[in-house]
């Protein structure tokens, strides 16, 4: 239902109503329109993927476009894929619009319209979302204002706005800098011109990197080390192809990367900039350092004015991201949802909710608890005998296929839930720490994710002797630092059990000594200790 003609449409409140049509609005809105359910969406811009309009500023994604990968498995292939939206049908895939394994921002502008398209959803594209407000009582509707005048009114509130607002220090004089956002992209603006770029994020080194051939001196600020995403396993920390900055750094060609606080940023009377800056690394030391320019690029921040008082969600993490349940849903303002990055305070500097490939799951999972809550529906699985071969084969498949464990490490989990007659039932992509149905708190389960090991970011992956992979040792997996599935006995009162499958260099946990009869083991003692609480707890009460 693009465009503004509300003929026709019922008064009554919508079933959902989504803010935002960006990958995860749009996301949210195919689940919806496949289930039936009622919904609208918001965008203020004048087509899908308002965001990627404008960034990353220098237009070159860092999310992987791997469209060769060997395999005809489509399940696998979204392992490597980082840009495609899910469908449970034919539907466009990112790989169709671009070779780049870095692909161009606009690629990613025109995936997201036929995509859009090819889903045809109710979207109201011109449409910004300016008030948020909602009837008295938990259970009251939400009325959401656009800037047209118009209300719209539904029972749950879905927001996928992204991060919209910049994150700003609050450093005396900043406002006199450059942001990401304004800052010129043209490398000939500052030529033989001292610049500082106030961050330590892939903006701030993409910003930096591409001014290397014209400005005389760049230096890149923070109080906190760089943290490199090849070494923490987390892709917003800084990336290969954004790092150049640091390797002129290290050999010496007149860049640098200043391991400090920014105090006071002061615009002189010429257009010139004196910085005071102090060194983390120096004991405080402070010094006033001269700039032709200063660019901010301290990320971004979801702006929630746009709420009352009285349905206004509780924020963290500096107030940059809404609070949230484990079921997606606002801390303290019950039936409002979010979707996307905006979600990514579930594993903050963590994991992958901040970025496609990993919001896509949960995206799906919010959907998931949406049906089982409010529209009865099952959360997917399948009924299994609860013996050790098939609960040991049922993991074996999954993790070796399943895209939403791979991306969505340590966050989304599949359940096994033994049903105490003789079978179970497992559950594709849970949030590992659901509250609540379809779980049952106080029944045992096994939760089945793919993690790194500990302290994996405290180690040099290309250091031979730490990084030296037990791949064959069953008996010491728990050791492992990459990537590998990981298996925990959940039983009320008791310690959690825990059985680590051991890493494999092309992720095929397929031995059958190795991987598998480990496995096998671990659920005969564990399901026989479940099978002897269940008889001590019957004595007991008999």
């Amino acid at each position: 239902m693009p465009g503004g003609d509300r003929a026709g449409r019922p008064e009554r409140p919508l079933d959902y109503l989504v803010i935002g049509a960006g990958p995860a609005g749009l996301q949210m809105g195919r689940h919806l329109r496949r289930a039936g359910r009622g919904h609208l969406i918001l965008e203020a811009g004048p087509g899908p993927g308002t965001f990627f309009r404008t960034f990353p500023r220098h237009r070159t994604l860092i999310s992987n476009n791997k469209k060769h990968t060997g395999w005809d498995d489509p399940e696998l292939n979204l392992r490597m894929d980082w840009n495609s939206l899910l469908s449970d049908g034919p539907a466009p895939l990112f790989t169709s619009y671009s070779d780049r394994y870095f692909p161009h921002a606009d690629d990613m502008v025109r995936y997201l319209a036929d995509w859009a398209a090819d889903a045809d959803l109710p979207v109201e594209y011109g449409t910004r979302a300016v008030r948020v407000a909602r009837d008295e009582g938990p259970d009251g509707t939400f009325r959401v204002t656009d800037e047209h005048g118009r209300t719209h009114a539904a029972r749950r509130l879905i927001v996928a706005t992204g991060v919209s607002r910049e994150n700003i220090p609050p450093v005396p004089g900043i406002e006199t800098a450059d942001t990401y956002a304004t800052a010129s992209t043209d490398p000939d603006d500052y030529t033989d011109q001292r610049v500082l770029v106030i961050g330590k994020g892939n903006s701030a080194f993409e910003t930096a990197d591409n001014l290397v051939e014209k400005a005389a001196v760049i230096h890149v600020a923070g109080p906190h080390s760089v943290r490199l995403a090849w070494r923490t396993h987390y892709v917003g920390h800084l990336r290969a192809v954004n790092n150049n900055v640091l390797d002129s750094y290290q050999l010496k060609a007149q860049n640098a990367i200043l391991d400090g606080d920014v105090k006071r940023v002061e615009r002189q009377a010429d257009g010139t900039y004196l910085v005071t800056v102090s060194f983390v690394r120096a004991d405080e030391v402070t010094k006033d350092i001269p700039y032709h320019r200063v660019i901010v690029c301290t990320g971004f921040r979801f702006d929630a004015s746009i709420f009352d008082a009285g349905c206004r969600p509780r924020l963290t993490i500096g107030d940059r991201f809404p609070a949230l349940t484990s079921a997606y849903e606002s801390a303290d303002v019950p039936g409002l949802y979010f979707a996307g990055t905006i979600t990514q305070s579930r594993d903050f500097k963590q994991g992958t909710s901040g970025f496609i490939h990993g919001f896509r799951y949960g995206v799906r999972a919010l959907h998931r608890v949406l049906e089982h809550r409010h529209h009865g529906v099952a959360w997917p699985g399948e009924d299994l005998p609860a013996d050790p071969d098939a609960l040991a084969a049922a993991v074996i498949a999954r993790v070796n296929r399943s895209s939403a464990l791979w991306q969505q490490f340590g966050v989304l989990a599949d359940m096994i839930v033994p049903s105490g007659d003789g079978g179970a039932r497992y559950l594709h992509e849970v949030p590992y720490d659901l509250a609540g149905p379809p779980l049952d708190p106080s029944a045992a389960r096994y939760a089945i994710t793919l993690e790194y090991g500990p302290d994996h970011d405290r180690h040099d992956p290309f250091d031979v002797e730490v990084a030296r992979i037990r791949q064959s040792d069953a008996g010491r997996a728990d050791e492992g630092h990459y990537l590998h599935p990981v298996v925990r006995c959940h039983r009320p009162g008791e310690p959690t059990a825990v059985h680590h499958i051991t890493e494999n260099l092309e992720n095929e946990w397929t031995s059958r000594e190795v991987h598998v009869e480990p496995l096998r083991a671990f659920f005969a003692d564990t399901l026989a200790g479940s099978a002897r609480g269940a008889g001590d707890a019957g004595a007991r009460r008999a």
